[in-house]
Order: structure tokens, then sequence, then C-alpha cells
């Protein structure tokens, strides 16, 4: 009996010359052995990382299923050490040890802000308290670079050209003459603005023109109007206390809300608008505000007494928050996390007026209305 499985020479995926000797019998002559029962005297190779099957069938078929040369030369190749030569059982996965706990991040370089904030702080309490003038200019610029940040963000996200020439000169102009001329004049430069927004548009293809117009008057209301109650507090015979508290209030009500959320925070203020502020970030803006706007009201502001502090601290905080909120509205609707870069750690000056431009208002009434214009 010819049986071409055992009798054929080696398959051509082995690399090496057929194999022409006479094939030997393992076991005695006779009838009870014939060639079907012959084996080669030549072992199978055992090819490294290619498991060896129990069978001589299924050692063919697995030869079968290899393609390409697997060896240099013709001799058969010892396995490596590490190689498996048997079907290894699957080992259990080894306990993984658990991850070791992420400690709280700040999310800005706290450092930078740190130093930029007392930079800043130095030089407004220098201005404030030596030339009045000099602060009202400080303010100015503010807004004029505030514009700047916020035309520049509209038109990169949303194509929108908001005149930012005559918003510049206008918003300028505006801060002045609430210092000049009080209320009257911050909203004479105000309607004059918002006349040289119109007119300065039409320079311009009619394409988009009532959203940049649009843009123009939110922008011009938004930040040198607002920043004008800044220059109305300094007005008074006590103004630059005035402006201190002002500030020192809007700072604690944000240093507040950022410790006790950032340490206790738990429970979401408004997550689709800004998921990192808390409800127990804002308790702590109020108490740090009204504890502030007590001792404020008692040391600084002249006829002050202690529970009106508590009121204005609460009202501090509320529109703090509420501004810092509005904000974060106009970059997420932009896109964007901040307004500018100017200001390493903080972001830009748009970035840092949020809370200030909306409580400046409210405290200025509060103000008026607890121990008068001055």
């Amino acid at each position: 009996m010819n049986d071409s499985s055992w009798g054929a020479p080696p398959r051509t995926g082995y690399g090496g010359p057929p194999d022409a000797g006479p094939v030997q019998r393992t076991g005695p002559a006779g009838p009870a052995y014939d060639a079907h029962d012959a084996r080669q005297t030549r072992p199978m190779p055992v090819v490294a990382g290619v498991p060896a099957q129990g069978g001589d069938q299924d050692d063919d078929r697995g030869a079968a299923r290899l393609s390409g040369p697997l060896f240099r030369d013709d001799m058969p190749q010892a396995p490596s050490p590490g190689a498996a030569t048997q079907n290894p059982e699957p080992m259990p996965d080894a306990p993984q040890p658990a991850p070791a706990p992420q400690k709280k991040s700040a999310g800005r370089d706290l450092g930078a802000a740190i130093g930029v904030g007392v930079g800043l702080g130095v030089v407004i309490v220098v201005s404030l308290f030596i030339v009045k003038a000099v602060f009202v200019g400080v303010v100015a610029v503010a807004v004029v670079v505030g514009l700047w940040e916020l035309t520049k963000r509209l038109e990169e996200r949303k194509g929108i050209k908001a005149p930012l020439v005559p918003l510049a000169v206008g918003g300028a102009a505006m801060v002045v003459a609430g210092y000049v001329r009080g209320a009257e004049g911050a909203w004479v430069a105000m309607a004059l603005t918002a006349l040289a927004v119109l007119v300065w548009r039409m320079t311009e293809p009619p394409d988009g023109y009532l959203k940049d117009v649009t843009a123009g008057l939110f922008a011009a209301f938004y930040v040198p109007f607002l920043a004008t109650f800044v220059a109305m507090m300094l007005t008074a015979h006590d103004g630059p206390e005035r402006v201190l508290t002002f500030l020192l209030l809007t700072v604690v009500s944000d240093t507040g809300a950022y410790a006790v959320g950032w340490r206790f925070g738990r429970h979401k203020l408004a997550p689709r608008i800004s998921p990192g502020k808390t409800r127990e970030g804002l308790v702590g803006a109020v108490a740090f505000a009204m504890g502030a706007g007590a001792l404020c009201m008692h040391y600084l502001i002249d006829g002050g007494v202690w529970w009106q502090g508590l009121l204005l601290g609460l009202a501090v905080a509320a529109s703090a928050t509420l501004g810092d909120l509005g904000e974060s509205m106009i970059k997420r609707d932009l896109g964007i996390k901040d307004m500018g870069t100017l200001l390493p750690g903080h972001g830009g000056i748009m970035d840092r007026l949020d809370s200030l431009l909306p409580t400046a208002p409210v405290v200025w009434l509060l103000l008026v209305l607890f121990v008068g214009s001055g």
C-alpha cells in the first residue's frame, strides 16, 4: 500500500530538500506492519512559538497551516528557552494594585496667579491713594484692553466684527465722563458711543450689519459703562476707601468661593454653565464677603456700621457670582476657556473683570443708600 501522506517528501514550507531515502519501518517486518504504519525517521522540527500537538495527524495539519520558510537551513532548530511547546493553561490575571488617589488640582498655575494678583493690587492701591486721576487712567486702560479681548474673540469664534475703534474711544471717554460729570456724563458718553458704533459700521458692506452693531452695543454696555460706576465711587470724599471696599469684597468673595469649593465642593451650582462652581463654594463666597463687608464698613467707610457691611457683602457675593456665570455663558457660547492670555495664571483682563463689572453698580448704589453720595 502506497500512502502518499507518509511516503511523500517533506513539504516545501520547511525550506529543505526532499528526503529521497527509503522509508524505514519502526516495527518488525511482517503483514502486521505495512507502509501505512511507518513513521518518518527524521523527527519533525519543533518551531519556537508554535505549540506541538498531541498526534501525528495534528502535526501534519499544523504544518500545512504554516507558510513561508521557517529555517535558514535544513537542520531542526532547538526551541528557545522561553518558547512554549505545550498549550499553556490560561493564567489568572494578577491582581492589579489600586490606583493611587489623585490630588485635587487647582486647574491653574497658582504661583503665577498669586504673583500677578499681588502685582495688580500694588498698582491699583498706589494709584488709588496717590493721585485719583492716575487710577481713572488705569481703569480706562483696563476697559480698552477688555474691549479688545472681547471683540477679538467674537470675530475669531463667531465671525462678528464689532467696531473696536469707536468702542475703545467711547469706552475710555465713558470712564472719564463718569468721574468728571457723574451718572449724567456716563449716560451721555454711552449714547454717543452707541451712535459712533452705528455710523462706523456703515463704512463696510451691509452683510452682517445688524449682528455687528448689536454686539458693539452689548460690548459698550458690558465693559465701559459698568466700569464708570467705579469712577463715580471715586468722586466721594472717601472715594479711595469706597473703591478699596468694592475691590476687597469682590476679591474676598471670589477667594472664599474658590477655597471652600475646592476643598469641600460636592454639589454643582450650574453644571451646564460652569461645571467647576459648587453650592458649597457659593456658601463660602457669602460667608467670606459678609465678614469682610462688616469689617470694611466699620473701619473704612465714614458713617458705616457693621450690619450694613453684612448686607453689602451678601449683595457682592450674589452679583460677583452672577457676573462670573454670565461671562462663563459667553465663553461657553464661544467655545473658549479664557478670553485672553495677558495675565499668567488668570487668563485675560476680561477674566478678571467678569465679577468686578456687575458688582460695581451694586456697591455704588448701596453705599449711596447707606452713607450718601459723599
